[in-house]
């Protein structure tokens, strides 16, 4: 499982500074794999009878600011430029009446929010003489006030603290659980050599797997710190291996001589072993284990033998809801081709069609948003289980780069320098 961190949606022209090695999984932010339906909304939308017009609330912010919602507040987050300092704005919800803004550092670009006990957790990073790094902020989430900062990357745990993960390329590594409100810490590592990884879900994360260099694998618990289990994962000859996680299970991943090896998570005994399988990464795709394979393919394996039940090289990744697997198309261009799946045979179930997709929370809503070809947005909700799509909203002078979040939408306004907040009817 990747962070637990919120990242904020981006409302930009210009390309995100570190485009992700790997696809985002379906529970930690809204999904910017783009986390539009072209064919079949199209007729739908036209034939509906239009809504009448309704007037956008406006918000002062600059062009390529984030925005996210949290509650009755819309954080809009502007980032430092040659001329102006960044910020962290606060408007309250319905209406966009302003309620507190805080600046921040000149040296950071920051890139996500994580809002939790009464603070939000504003992550970035920033270049320092040793390289760049991570570090987190804290400000009170009624006032703005300024709380804490730490190094690192922010992560709720399951027991309401933070896991705090800084270092990794060129720096030293280290972990620190803290508390939210005082930054007080729980426990911490420093010194870490090699990768480390993080399971959770909606609830937050509750292990973190060290992958040491040249030395064992560790497990610990989160919460704690403590050691579960601790195992040389290495191949015979010594050479190094790529870690995943996924469910229960620990992936060993010998890159050199194309060899999987299944661990239990908690206690590193091996589950099972499969060979000639060059595994770019792992998705929990609920009953079944699928890897995305160096020759772009997609499998699904029996978690309990490694087996695989099915595969294809039409799907790019995949994510399980409601019992069934959301699959996108590979190769189709900008806009994502949405897919649902038998999960257990890969049987295709329906075509979802095209959209810029979105999360709304941990197992929350997925919303997708599309340009309508006369002006406009339309915005639908993806049913999984039902394999339909239901339309929430059309917004006939909704304009700019729009994103979904919970209950509104939020387009940029680049002429006037402002962006433009439309509260959804469904």
């Amino acid at each position: 499982m990747t962070d637990s961190v919120i990242d904020l949606g981006e409302l930009r022209h210009d390309p995100d500074p570190e485009p992700q090695a790997r696809p985002p999984r379906a529970h930690g932010r809204p999904l910017r794999c783009a986390l539009v339906v072209v064919l079949a909304l199209v007729t739908l939308a036209a034939s509906a009878v239009a809504p009448p017009r309704r007037a956008p609330v406006t918000l002062p912010a600059r062009p390529g600011s984030d925005v996210m919602l949290d509650g009755d507040l819309l954080l809009v987050m502007e980032q430092t430029n040659p001329t102006r300092q960044g910020r962290l704005a606060a408007y309250r919800l319905p209406g966009g009446e302003p309620v507190w803004q805080a600046p921040l550092s000149a040296e950071a670009r920051y890139w996500g929010i994580t809002p939790l006990a009464g603070m939000l957790l504003a992550t970035g990073y920033e270049i320092g003489p040793e390289g760049r790094d991570t570090l987190t902020i804290a400000l009170d989430r009624a006032t703005g006030a300024y709380r804490w900062q730490q190094p690192g990357t922010a992560s709720p745990l399951t027991d309401g603290n933070v896991l705090l993960r800084s270092g990794g390329e060129t720096l030293p590594s280290s972990l620190r659980a803290v508390d939210p409100c005082c930054g007080t810490v729980r426990w911490q590592l420093s010194g870490i050599s090699g990768d480390m990884f993080v399971r959770g879900d909606e609830l937050g994360v509750d292990r973190v797997v060290l992958n040491q260099l040249n030395g064992p694998a560790e497990v610990r618990d989160a919460i704690t710190g403590a050691v579960l289990a601790r195992a040389d994962l290495r191949p015979p000859d010594g050479g190094p291996i790529s870690v995943d996680l996924t469910k229960d299970l620990l992936l060993a991943i010998d890159r050199g001589s194309g060899t999987v090896t299944a661990y239990g998570l908690d206690q590193l005994e091996p589950r099972w072993t499969r060979a000639r399988l060059h595994v770019d990464f792992a998705l929990d795709c609920g009953p079944v284990l699928c890897v995305r394979t160096g020759n772009n393919e997609l499998q699904a394996l029996d978690p309990a033998s490694g087996e695989v039940r099915w595969r294809s090289s039409q799907w790019g990744w995949a994510w399980p809801a409601d019992g069934r697997l959301m699959a996108n198309l590979s190769g189709v261009g900008p806009l994502e081709q949405y897919i649902v799946l038998d999960a257990l045979t890969g049987q295709q179930l329906a075509d979802l069609g095209r959209w810029e997709l979105y999360q709304l929370g941990a197992g929350g809503r997925l919303v997708g948003i599309r340009r309508i070809p006369n002006g406009g947005v339309l915005v639908g909700e993806l049913d999984i289980a039902a394999g339909k799509v239901r339309t929430v909203d059309v917004l006939p002078d909704a304009t700019g780069e729009c994103q979904a979040i919970t209950g509104y939408l939020v387009c940029s306004d680049t002429p006037a320098g402002s962006y433009q907040l439309w509260k959804l009817t469904g």
